[in-house]
């Protein structure tokens, strides 16, 4: 019995390293949550007396369930904004025959490439002509136009849908919307989860996006800005910022726990056909 696990942990020796070494950050964080001010990110990695209140504190210095609504409000709206129209957007670059789907479609990996510090001047000054900058709507309502990533990803999806599924509906009496609706939805699920979850992801962990627009607008900052609340003149309580980070982290890894398989799943067969 000890010969095989012995044997067993020197064939994926390899892979129990790799694991060890994207969850020694992790146990890090959550080490340090459970330290006072004093210990944190000092040579002691273990916790000389654990500290769960830690937890508490976070919510008694900082509106933290304020910021975790404005998180969700970004997350779930920019999500399900990018779906409604990126969906469409994929099924007519994948399954339409339309003179000029090749050029836009180059135009969509384009803009994938373009860095959005780019167009970082002209769409704030747009959003404040508007007097919509010190709220998240700059970053929500630019998912109705569709986001060039999801675009990508559910296109290459919706390629590996055999196309006699969507004849037989045409043939049925079936519109283009009918046959998005009724035939292409149900079978692109996986990759319909797959590319929500990446745009979760995006947005529940996204800095750059809320500092911009809300940084003079503190009860609308999301959880990834509240992290620097605990900053203080002279000193940071690492601590807390760890014990918010570990609360910050907690929903995405649920979402992935339960999702993962669609996730695998449609990322897997995006790539099936090009």
């Amino acid at each position: 019995m000890r010969q095989s696990w012995l044997l067993g942990v020197a064939r994926h020796s390899i892979a129990i390293a790799v694991a060890v070494m994207f969850l020694a950050p992790f146990g890090f964080v959550l080490l340090t949550a459970f330290m006072t001010s004093e210990q944190a990110l000092t040579s002691d990695w273990w916790p000389s007396s654990w500290h769960p209140e830690n937890f508490v504190t976070i919510f008694t210095q900082v509106p933290m369930l304020r910021y975790l609504g404005n998180t969700l409000m970004y997350s779930v709206l920019a999500t399900l904004f990018m779906l409604l129209s990126s969906v469409p957007a994929a099924y007519a670059l994948a399954k339409l025959r339309w003179r000029g789907s090749n050029a836009t479609f180059v135009v969509v990996i384009c803009m994938m490439m373009l860095p959005p510090q780019v167009v970082t001047v002209p769409l704030y000054l747009m959003w404040a002509d508007v007097g919509l900058t010190g709220t998240l709507w700059p970053l929500i309502l630019p998912m109705l136009a569709g986001d060039a990533f999801s675009i990508f990803l559910l296109r290459q999806f919706l390629l590996t849908i055999p196309a006699d599924y969507l004849d037989a509906a045409r043939i049925d009496g079936c519109g283009e919307w009918q046959v998005l609706l009724r035939v292409v939805l149900p079978m692109a699920r996986p990759g319909i989860a797959a590319t929500a979850i990446f745009q979760f992801f995006f947005t529940w962990n996204d800095y750059y996006g809320p500092l911009l627009y809300t940084s003079e607008s503190q009860d609308q900052w999301t959880l990834s800005l509240a992290l620097s609340q605990f900053k203080h003149l002279h000193h940071v309580e690492w601590n807390l910022v760890m014990a918010a980070t570990v609360l910050v982290m907690a929903p995405v890894i649920i979402v992935f726990f339960f999702a993962q398989k669609a996730f695998v799943q449609g990322v897997t067969l995006t790539g099936v056909k090009g």
